[in-house]
């Protein structure tokens, strides 16, 4: 198994291109179809768009576990990762607008090819009926749809954000953590080297008075000592 710190990187990269790669072939294929290829229905149209989504999705999960990888890639060839990652969200941003836009042309196509439900009076040339009101109401429909789509992009980016700041913040906090406990130990060698300097300078005080005490005795004595020499002889 490889323990280098890119492994986990590399390797999402990996399934990221093969997701991407799975979407292009699907969204070239709806290309081809929409201008006149090969004729497929519209429920096999509309499975092959859900299963691009639904890779879409797989692919933003990718792009999510490269970013909390790169947070732990040593400084030294970071800057290369940073560059890899930021062409893979450019490559997921261009199929996310791709995809729409298939999609819009495989729902207008649909609008168009469905036919006329009834035919429209005299007195009703543009009634609820014809092809021309369905067309708009679609178009409607769709411009909402789109609307929804963006403001939810727009949300995910903001969430994606937030994430990318809480894991920086995270990884300061834990090395602020990291070097106030180097420091702390760094305290605890201190003080411990302290105690036993002070402990050094407590025995030889003690070694002082005991010198000093025995001197003064000495001292007492040979004075004792004179002076009964004085007195007795």
């Amino acid at each position: 198994m490889d323990n280098s710190p890119t492994a986990l990187f590399d390797s999402y990269e990996q399934d990221f291109r093969q997701i991407i790669d799975s979407i292009r072939l699907k969204l070239d294929g709806e290309g081809k179809d929409e201008r006149g290829g090969t004729a497929i229905c519209a429920e096999q149209r509309r499975a092959a768009l859900r299963r691009v989504e639904m890779e879409l999705d797989e692919a933003d999960e990718m792009i999510s576990q490269m970013e909390i990888e790169i947070q732990g890639i040593p400084q030294s060839i970071k800057p290369q990762y940073q560059n890899r990652l930021k062409t893979a969200k450019g490559d997921l941003v261009r199929f996310k607008k791709l995809s729409k836009d298939v999609h819009s042309q495989v729902s207008r196509a649909e609008l168009l090819s469905s036919g006329r439900v009834g035919t429209p009076t005299s007195d009703e040339p543009y009634g609820p009926t014809s092809d021309r009101t369905r067309l708009l109401a679609g178009t409607a429909t769709l411009d909402d749809g789109t609307r929804r789509l963006q403001e939810s992009q727009r949300i995910a980016l903001e969430t994606e954000d937030q994430g990318a700041e809480i894991l920086m913040n995270l990884r300061t906090q834990r090395e602020q953590i990291e070097n106030s406990r180097d420091t702390l130990r760094t305290a605890d060698t201190a003080i411990d080297r302290a105690s036993g300097t002070l402990k050094k300078m407590i025995r030889r005080m003690y070694q002082q008075r005991v010198v000093t005490a025995a001197i003064i005795v000495v001292l007492v004595l040979v004075i004792a000592i004179i002076l009964w020499e004085k007195v007795f002889r």
